[in-house]
């Protein structure tokens, strides 16, 4: 700890007041005495802290406001003060950088980093202030290396994800490559630490004879580059375990086949106006020692990549008939290359060109994506890793595109309505199809026509995250609104037939049609696929004839059972002068009529008389479509069995409405409570409430009370 103060404060000497540095360090104090200094995990809350600022200091760039943010967090975060309290005391943009860091903190569960709207949640946080993301990059990093060994090895695993496929990425993004070598590291660690183990111990085992080999390189190549009068620094590395294991999977070979396990850098002291020739020069100089593999190079001095790395790449043969990887940059490019994007400004608020686009990337993905966190984090891991190709468009703007981007991807790069109805391109003077593959250097200008619209097929077009979530998401617009189209086809069509149509009924009948989602359904629909008169009639005959009582809870069955049964002895029912006794018949289960009802028979297929309510949802279909069975039925002026009634309930969900309720139909005579169920959202509630009663006037005014229950906003018999 006192070795933690000592760093500190010599990063903060010259940049915190006499006054800041004593309360910064009083309240850390404080906050490493605190019984709850740590978190849930066990960890040091104060102590990381410190570390994460000392890492960002030594690592990218020790800032004034950056430094206490990362310091002051704990104590916000443990309500030691407020927000308010570090904007009066150490400024606004301090509270600021806290505030973004709480709403990131809000989504950002280790364990919960797969949920989707957490993971989308936890992005878009970070693409709200660039400096957010460095500070949680660099927590992350420090938190990795602080759970080795943790006793909670599924939160381990779950942190060492979120790690690789989250923070790893943004951090070779913003350039950060040693921080993003040692978090894949750690990663992997924690995940294979036999993998780890085994390739660390090769690579320990090698180590004389692997440096011995880089001495023999570079010291021939230091000789001629002196000659040629370059001031410089020369020095070899090898590649991280990491990045060896991919290599190992990926040329299916074990560490003995990897052929460039090290890399060389040379890095040259010269002016800027001077640091291209000088690179090439130092190049040519090795390309003339070692035979270069022309396949191999990159050059990234000319157009350097989007988070601002320059470099030139070249791999030779060395001694040995070896491959070596020898880098070629500048004493400034070096430093972009070891603090990536925070070489470029000073966290006053101004962000670069290329973070702006970047960022604004990030969003486009997020906002646009409807497929799942694993896709997602794909698709992140795709636009970091990926190589780039450059064109131009007629006026000269460059764009930067994914490997293997077509004129489409180009088109939707440019802005998401180009893409949306573009036709193809002329590229470097000659017309091009929306599939062909742009290459660097191409000037491209798209070409679009009004009528045109996103396609099914685009999707195995495009390369870009972008441009596919542009096109699904226009997709999945034009579906939804065929999806209207039908389904109010469909209901137009029903309420001229005066069918009232069943939400459980409809759904069971689309499945049972091959479709898995009702939009698809309702989209065929509107485009002639399905006839809705034909579905109509499909719908007519699961309600009358299969249907009818599907709503019928279990409480309701154990009621209903006796008159369920054929009736033959009861002469509750008779039809004009006649008793239906002797005849089978049973009450519907779609409207359960009590005695008193306004009813009718229908002579089923099998024989049976079904006593519907003349008011029954299936009453109308009955009587267009089997006029010629249906028969008058009357109540005989003889109460039967007490028979089960649902009802609707919708109400203000507040405290001791449902007792209430309950208590008006337990006092009411003749009318039992057999079951009940509440859903409640937003406020409101709505119940299913099953009752039984004798007749309907018992009903009636068991309706007429309970609508003066304060809160209850309708209730209606179902």
């Amino acid at each position: 700890m006192v070795s933690l103060f000592t760093e500190i404060r010599k990063y903060t000497a010259t940049r915190f007041s006499a006054d800041e540095t004593a309360s910064f360090r009083r309240l850390i104090r404080g906050a490493l005495r605190e019984t709850g200094a740590h978190d849930s995990k066990g960890l040091p809350k104060a102590i990381i802290a410190l570390k994460s600022a000392l890492l960002f200091a030594e690592a990218i760039e020790p800032d004034h406001n950056i430094l206490l943010a990362i310091g002051l967090y704990p104590m916000v975060t443990d309500r030691k003060f407020d927000l308010a309290y570090v904007g009066r005391n150490w400024g606004d943009d301090v509270a600021g950088l806290i505030k973004g860091l709480q709403c990131v903190d809000r989504f950002s569960n280790k364990n919960n980093v797969v949920n989707q709207d957490n993971f989308r949640g936890l992005m878009l946080s970070l693409a709200d202030d660039i400096r957010v993301i460095i500070i949680m990059i660099v927590r992350n990093l420090v938190l990795m290396r602080s759970i080795n060994h943790h006793p909670d090895d599924e939160w381990v695993r779950n942190v060492a994800f979120e790690a690789s496929c989250l923070y790893a990425q943004l951090a070779h993004r913003m350039g950060l490559y040693k921080i993003k070598g040692e978090l894949e590291d750690l990663a992997l660690k924690y995940t294979n630490r036999e993998i780890y183990t085994q390739i660390a111990h090769k690579l320990n085992e090698t180590k004389r004879s692997r440096e011995a080999y880089i001495k023999s390189f570079i010291d021939p190549v230091k000789a001629k580059l002196e000659a040629a009068g370059l001031k410089f620094d020369i020095k070899g590395r090898t590649k991280s375990i990491s990045s060896i294991w991919n290599k190992m999977k990926k040329q299916k070979v074990d560490l003995q086949g990897i052929y460039d396990l090290f890399a060389i850098r040379v890095i040259i002291d010269t002016p800027r106006e001077k640091e291209k020739s000088d690179c090439w020069l130092a190049y040519s100089i090795v390309a003339d020692m070692y035979t270069a593999n022309p396949a191999r190079m990159k050059d990234w001095i000319s157009i350097p990549k989007s988070n601002g790395y320059e470099s030139l790449h070249a791999t030779v043969m060395g001694p040995g008939s070896k491959w070596v990887e020898v880098q070629f940059r500048t004493r400034r490019m070096d430093l972009v290359a070891e603090k990536g994007l925070a070489a470029h400004w000073r966290y006053k608020g101004v962000k670069s060109d290329s973070t702006d686009q970047w960022m604004n990337n990030i969003r486009d993905i997020l906002e646009t994506a409807d497929s799942g966190p694993m896709q997602l984090m794909k698709d992140m891991r795709m636009d970091v890793y990926g190589k780039e190709v450059f064109a131009f468009t007629p006026k000269g703007d460059l764009f930067r595109l994914a490997a293997g981007a077509t004129v489409l991807d180009f088109a939707f790069q440019i802005h998401t309505n180009v893409g949306a109805h573009c036709t193809g391109a002329v590229v470097n003077g000659q017309h091009r199809k929306i599939t062909y593959k742009i290459n660097s250097g191409d000037t491209v200008e798209i070409l679009t026509a009004s009528n045109q619209t996103p396609k099914a097929d685009w999707l195995n077009i495009v390369v870009s995250t972008k441009a596919r979530n542009k096109i699904k998401q226009s997709l999945n617009e034009e579906l939804q609104r065929m999806a209207d189209l039908g389904k109010e086809i469909l209901e137009r069509r029903a309420k001229n037939r005066k069918i009232e149509i069943e939400e459980s009924v409809l759904m069971k009948l689309i499945n049972k049609a091959g479709y898995k989602y009702a939009n698809e359904f309702f989209a065929d629909m509107a485009d002639e696929k399905i006839d809705p008169g034909k579905f109509l009639a499909t719908y007519i005959e699961e309600t009358s004839e299969k249907s009818e009582g599907q709503r019928i809870s279990a409480e309701e069955y154990q009621m209903r059972r006796p008159d369920e049964e054929t009736q033959t002895k009861s002469d509750v029912m008779v039809i004009g002068d006649k008793s239906i006794d002797g005849l089978k018949y049973k009450f519907a289960k779609c409207c359960s009529p009590i005695y008193g009802d306004d009813v009718f028979g229908f002579i089923s297929s099998d024989g049976l008389v079904k006593i519907h309510r003349c008011d029954c949802p299936n009453a109308a279909n009955i009587r267009e479509r089997y006029p010629y069975r249906i028969i008058r039925a009357d109540w005989s002026g003889r109460q039967g069995d007490m028979l089960p009634v649902s009802l609707k309930i919708i109400g203000n969900d507040d405290i001791g409405i449902l007792a209430n309720i309950t208590s008006i139909i337990s006092k009411e005579a003749n009318v039992i409570l057999r079951s009940i169920s509440v859903d409640s959202h937003d406020g409101m509630f709505q119940g299913m409430l099953v009752v039984a009663v004798n007749e309907q006037r018992q009903l009636t005014t068991l309706l007429r009370k309970l609508k003066t229950v304060k809160g209850v906003k309708d209730i209606q018999r179902l």
